[in-house]
């Protein structure tokens, strides 16, 4: 699937959070990386509409995120770094489905899919729990389950590892790279970094350096370490 900005152009309380952003993205695993407050959050969100460029343009698969936002959410699956902002149901299956509900009309159907995707990131154990009893992991796998069920063409993750442990977060890596989809992966985590098969730097709202793993965490250490 191939995603392009073209010159984009992002404002927010009269600062320029993006500028002149021109990108085209279509390499299986793409990581981005940048400070706090560069820029990095809000690109990933214009590729499924959360935000709309105030200039220029984002299209997915061809299709425009200010005309075919519908279209695009129901391709592009994505994870929030604070899975509270998606977990708004008490028990683990029920909150999954409910997102299933627009998609698939068959409650028995629905609750297969949400099996399917627990099972899929080895935690279909946690059906039954209530979401408050979750870990903050443990959330953050749910929250990724209940996008998986959705059957997303691609994934794009905010900070995916920020809530895990060790354990989970080497969990997650694996899962990761069993996933088909093709991911876009905002993160901090170098090592997770080196996995990818491209990296972006973003500095202060602009591109500063797109290339391998090794070459853009090399760079990001020596000018944002």
């Amino acid at each position: 699937m191939l995603i392009e900005f073209k010159n984009v152009f992002v404002h927010r309380d009269a600062r320029t959070v993006l500028s002149g952003i021109n990108l085209t993205l279509a390499e299986h695993r793409i990581g981005v990386m940048g400070p706090n407050g560069s820029g990095k959050s809000t690109l990933i969100r214009l590729i499924n509409g959360l935000l709309l460029p105030h200039s220029g343009q984002v299209q997915v698969d061809a299709l425009d995120t200010r005309q075919d936002v519908m279209a695009i959410r129901r391709k592009v699956g994505f994870v929030f770094q604070n899975p509270d902002n998606q977990i708004v149901f008490p028990v683990v299956h029920e909150d999954i489905e409910f997102g299933l509900k627009h998609r698939e009309p068959d409650a028995g159907r629905r609750r297969e899919r949400a099996g399917a995707a627990l099972e899929q990131l080895a935690i279909a154990h946690l059906a039954d729990r209530l979401t408050h009893t979750l870990s903050g992991g443990e959330r953050q796998l749910v929250a990724l389950a209940a996008v998986l069920a959705t059957a997303p063409e691609i994934l794009v993750f905010d900070e995916p590892t920020t809530q895990l442990d060790l354990r989970l977060r080497n969990h997650f890596e694996r899962l990761l790279s069993a996933l088909p989809q093709p991911s876009i992966i905002v993160s901090h985590d170098l090592d997770l970094m080196q996995t990818m098969d491209r990296v972006l730097v973003i500095g202060e709202g602009r591109l500063a350096f797109d290339g391998t793993p090794a070459t853009a965490v090399a760079w990001y250490r020596e000018h944002c370490a």
